[in-house]
């Protein structure tokens, strides 16, 4: 066999970066660090087994991704949202999904199909013994998919980072939210708009959905009774 066989072949390689920050992204998402808790790099290399440089990589990249901040004095905390930064992420997302709504007629059907798909999902999760994280990733699959209606890289690319902040901020109030049922419907509601070519309607009721949304969210930031 020549020694240039398997030249074509190719892998994407995983470095221990990359592993680090997903882990640390799974971790945030499950609501095992709270908002606002420091990010020591020591204690995350002895815990993880990696380097100290390894996890100031790793938090550079959740730091680029929304998730940590660079704080004067403090090191690197989680993020934690405000109002005011729940209010700003609120209106961001509803340009954003209501573009892909106007875009639903000349979209492509690879694009629609996303987001029946992702309705699907959602709707069969709901039904079945899943966790909190599980329906939220699922819930705001629905919405990227909606905001991918576009077909701009650049609006999808800011539609993805406004909805890692709010499953950050939804990681722990998700535990305490039994209305899933109601939200499989009302995506349900939202998809036969769309596919009936009913815009004006869909739009009325996506104002309508993210404004609950804005309410849960805005739960999220306050301090549990």
């Amino acid at each position: 066999m020549p020694p240039n066989s398997f030249a074509s072949l190719n892998v994407e390689p995983v470095s221990t970066v990359d592993r680090v920050a997903d882990e640390l992204r799974r971790a945030l998402f499950e609501g095992e660090i709270e908002p606002g808790t420091p990010l020591r790099e020591v204690a995350l290399a002895t815990s993880l087994g990696v380097s100290r440089s390894t996890v100031r990589e790793a938090l550079g990249a959740l730091v680029a991704d929304g998730l940590v901040d660079r704080v004067a004095n403090k090191g690197t905390v989680v993020h934690a949202l405000t109002p005011e930064g729940i209010s700003d992420i609120c209106r961001a997302r509803l340009v954003l999904e209501a573009a892909g709504i106007d875009a639903w007629a000349n979209a492509s059907e690879e694009a629609r199909a996303a987001v029946r798909a992702a309705q699907a999902e959602f709707t069969r999760l709901t039904r079945n013994p899943v966790t909190a994280q599980e329906l939220t990733a699922a819930h705001l699959d629905i919405h990227r998919s909606i905001a991918a209606l576009t077909e701009s890289p650049r609006l999808v690319a800011t539609a993805e980072a406004l909805y890692a902040e709010i499953r950050l901020a939804l990681a722990h109030l998700d535990r305490v939210r039994g209305n899933t049922t109601e939200q499989a419907h009302a995506h349900g509601d939202l998809l036969e708009l769309l596919e009936g070519g009913h815009l004006d309607e869909a739009r009325a009721a996506l104002v309508e959905h993210l404004a609950g949304a804005e309410e849960s969210l805005m739960e999220s930031v306050q301090p549990l009774g």
